[in-house]
């Protein structure tokens, strides 16, 4: 065992992309593309619920949250993975690192806790419609917000201090990125994460119950389509405020398991398939939300469609 070191290293040097490079070339490209696409559809959906006065209101607002989010979390990613992509050596500093991971960790966190209060609001939106306006105030919105907000950058910020105090016997990640859980990996020590595994772990329990309350709200909206099966107009309404919602929801929790499982118990599938898993939860859903909601929710699709076609109407003129 090699003794601790009495300083953090000085950088460290990320493996995912070693046997990948022969086809870097492409990747660049379609990871730049990837990442211009992320951008260009959440950004004209924040945009859009930005310039609507009609589309500030509790759905839209958690929406927007959303698609920031998004580009929160990519923007510590993508970046430094096309940065790498262009290098042959694959190195990011000490302190990069542990931002990275904060930023990482924040996204996924945060991007559970809004589908959790979005969750909330669909289920009062649908099963509490007469007292809708009192219980989904600005006043409770903001509650609500600042609360996932607040708990996730807590826990965030802790887990980040808590890593930086150990001492690493290896510069080496096995990974495209850094995440506190690969940081922790390379400790001296065991008896150096227990203070870390613990705090983990109360993380993922207090972000399970969100995962919980997303699997309660599944199934009170399966137990909404058995009431408004014989309503026509009913089922409609549901089927276009809901589903864009619980589609988010399960692919969400669907690339978070996934990884999750990837993390602890290993694979042995080729690289390239294990980078995939890596970064799923970082492309799936941001392309996939704003797209989702700009085609099922009439009043963001209406709007962009207006702003297109207006756009088209100067240029022929």
């Amino acid at each position: 065992i090699q003794p601790p070191q009495s300083q953090p290293p000085l950088v460290f040097f990320l493996s995912g992309l070693n046997g990948t490079m022969t086809n870097r070339v492409a990747l660049f490209s379609v990871m730049l593309l990837c990442y211009f696409f992320i951008v260009l559809v959440n950004v004209v959906l924040i945009v859009t619920i930005i310039l609507v006065k009609n589309m500030h209101e509790p759905m839209y607002i958690l929406l927007c949250r959303l698609c920031m989010n998004g580009l929160y979390g990519t923007t510590g990613f993508y970046p430094k993975i096309l940065l790498d992509l262009l290098s042959p050596v694959h190195v990011i500093s000490y302190s990069g690192c542990l931002v990275q991971a904060f930023v990482i960790h924040s996204f996924v966190s945060n991007d559970m806790s809004i589908l959790a209060v979005m969750s909330y609001d669909r289920y009062v939106a649908i099963c509490r419609p007469l007292v809708y306006h009192s219980v989904m105030s600005k006043k409770r919105l903001l509650m609500l917000v600042s609360f996932s907000w607040f708990t996730t950058f807590c826990i965030s910020s802790t887990n980040m201090i808590l890593t930086s105090r150990l001492h690493l016997c290896s510069p080496y990640i096995d990974r495209l990125y850094c995440m506190n859980w690969n940081i922790v990996k390379l400790a001296c020590f065991p008896a150096n994460t227990i203070s870390n595994n613990t705090l983990g772990n109360v993380a993922n329990i207090f972000y399970l119950c969100h995962a919980v309350h997303g699997v309660l709200i599944v199934w009170s909206y399966l137990y909404v389509i058995k009431i408004c099966v014989n309503s026509l107009e009913n089922r409609a309404k549901f089927m276009q405020t809901c589903v864009p919602h619980l589609t988010s929801l399960l692919i969400f929790l669907g690339t978070i398991l996934l990884d999750v499982v990837h993390i602890r118990y290993g694979s042995n599938l080729p690289q390239a398939f294990n980078n995939f898993i890596a970064i799923e939860y970082l492309l799936i859903p941001p392309i996939i939300n704003p797209l989702i909601y700009g085609f099922k929710l009439s009043n963001i699709r209406k709007r962009i469609l207006d702003v297109m076609t207006f756009k088209i109407t100067l240029l022929r003129t």
